[in-house]
């Protein structure tokens, strides 16, 4: 939006958006009440603070008696959701849980910000959340059904599957889509993924909303015998779809 057509009202969110300290300020002490102001995208003041990662705004936000550091925007999405889903948002993060950010709070389509951290695969973010004295749930499904560890099997990380399997997600859930983590790290051809799923107990026999195993899933052979001969290795028996005895 050109400035010279910004709105007055929105002109504390135009200032948190380019970092202008100073500009926060004065505006705060004209009116404290503008921080508690929403935009025309349902956003306040601090949700652009933290969307732009300006620690330095958001502390100053902080400090206003309006501050509600679960405050929701317009696609119910959190402060420390939004941390979560930015690069280089540990600092942010580690000052909302600092001021009580509640971790399992969820977005309209029931996300929390475990499932924005773990997409990002942001492994020591992602401890933060799940470790005391916060302890987020690694067992919240989104409104697609999904896990944070069907996310983790999906973008291929090993180390964040085992992660959230030590903080008792479940292994063999099944989404929306009725595909269990094993059928996602497949499909995209996460070989590593998929066997330190098999490796944890992941069931091969069960059949997503199509009736296909995971392992018919595999993108290309290269993937499916990748998976086959390490499960092999391992002592781990795959189920195969009836009359395959390969892929």
């Amino acid at each position: 939006m050109d400035k010279a057509l910004l709105p007055d009202r929105e002109e504390i969110h135009e200032a948190c958006r380019e970092g202008r300290y100073a500009k926060v300020e004065e505006l705060l002490l004209a009116n404290p009440k503008l921080a508690s102001r929403r935009d025309s995208d349902d956003r306040l003041p601090l949700h652009w603070a933290i969307s732009y990662s300006h620690l330095s705004i958001v502390t100053l936000l902080s400090d206003q008696s309006s501050f509600d550091v679960d405050a929701v925007d317009g696609s119910g999405w959190t402060p420390l959701q939004i941390a979560c889903s930015i690069k280089d948002g540990e600092s942010l993060v580690s000052f909302l849980l600092s001021r009580g950010a509640d971790v399992n709070a969820k977005t309209n389509a029931g996300q929390t910000a475990l499932h924005f951290a773990v997409s990002k695969q942001n492994f020591p973010l992602c401890r933060l959340l799940l470790g005391p004295p916060h302890k987020a749930s690694a067992r919240v499904k989104d409104r697609r059904g999904q896990l944070p560890i069907h996310r983790a099997a999906a973008v291929g990380s090993a180390p964040l599957i085992n992660l959230l399997l030590d903080h008792q997600s479940p292994i063999n859930a099944k989404d929306a889509d009725g595909c269990t983590p094993l059928h996602h790290a497949i499909a995209e051809g996460h070989g590593d993924a998929a066997v330190a799923l098999l490796k944890r107990g992941a069931e091969t026999d069960i059949k997503d909303g199509d009736g296909k195993l995971a392992i018919a899933c595999a993108p290309d052979k290269k993937v499916g015998m990748y998976i086959l001969n390490a499960a092999t290795e391992e002592g781990i028996e795959i189920t195969m779809p009836e009359g395959v005895t390969s892929v």
